[in-house]
């Protein structure tokens, strides 16, 4: 398994801001690029004071813009260094972390992290699991949050489906009826597949759903049946658990799904975390849909 890069080599390759800027403006627009006003290629350069490059004939390309970076008066460095932290550590960053070791606010930290989590979400997609001639597909439920000091429940319902030896989906849902789970693994599972879960009542119909559907039952202590059983999603749980539990202490609802959209990135590239940074880097190419 390739290694990601050290600390070391990220200084080594982006030693500044001028270093980080050259790289954001080769990742939008190429080594050579084509100046749009008088067609010249490979005539730009870099401008004295401003975080932009000239052309010959005085066109300006500023290639910050439509990015997170736009308008930041936090060093694109530290930006680069935030999104290193993000895809070299094994349960994520904290904000208070991240502001540490920035040297930012706590305000401009928490910023800085909810953006670098769209962008590991836009990466890391939704392809579709499974197949009739594909690998297994679990789906199973977590109850993520706690009670408030009046003693009210404020947890969230995470739905997960992982493919064995392959990604996994998460989607925050209102609710555990069958009329919800089952929409949403129809659209991201495909049909004929091999599906198993425990026995809880809203999966109980998903054989006439067009999949082939299998189940292990839990309260009786059940929990593998030849090749049918929840071990693989259980697993992606307890490092869902620990990542909030050891990382971010708290997680509100209303931001949960840019945590797990976090936590899949990290395991969906479990096999390569050399590609992790690398990834994260080239989506800059384009704003976020």
């Amino acid at each position: 398994m390739a290694k990601p890069m050290t600390i070391t080599q990220f200084l080594a390759e982006f030693p500044g801001d001028d270093a980080c800027l050259a790289h954001l403006f080769k990742v939008r627009y190429g080594n050579d690029p084509a100046c749009p006003k008088c067609g010249e290629i490979g005539k730009f350069h870099k401008l004295t004071k401003l975080p932009a490059y000239t052309c010959n004939c005085g066109h300006h390309v500023h290639p910050m813009v439509d990015t997170p970076f736009h308008r930041s008066r936090t060093p694109l460095q530290k930006w680069y260094y935030a999104m290193f932290l993000y895809t070299t550590t094994r349960n994520g960053v904290a904000a208070k972390e991240l502001q540490r070791q920035l040297g930012v606010t706590y305000k401009t930290a928490w910023r800085i992290a909810h953006q670098i989590r769209d962008y590991l979400a836009y990466v890391d997609g939704d392809a579709p699991l499974g197949g009739p001639h594909g690998r297994v597909v679990e789906t199973d439920e977590l109850f993520v949050g706690g009670y408030d000091q009046m003693g009210k429940g404020d947890k969230a319902i995470v739905l997960g489906m992982v493919e064995r030896g392959g990604e996994v989906i998460t989607r925050v849902i209102p609710n555990r009826a069958e009329t919800t789970m089952t929409p949403i693994i129809k659209t991201h599972v495909r049909p004929g597949s091999r599906v198993a879960t425990d026995e809880f009542t809203g999966y109980m119909n998903l054989g006439e759903e067009g999949f082939t559907h299998a189940t292990v039952n839990h309260k009786a202590k059940e929990y593998v049946r030849g090749g049918v059983h929840t071990n693989t999603i259980e697993a992606f749980w307890a490092i869902l658990r620990r990542t909030i539990a050891g990382t971010h202490i708290w997680v509100s609802p209303k931001h949960l799904p840019r945590y797990l959209g976090e936590i899949e990135y990290r395991w969906n590239l479990r096999q390569r975390p050399d590609l992790m940074f690398p990834l994260l880097l080239a989506s800059f190419r384009r704003p976020l849909p």
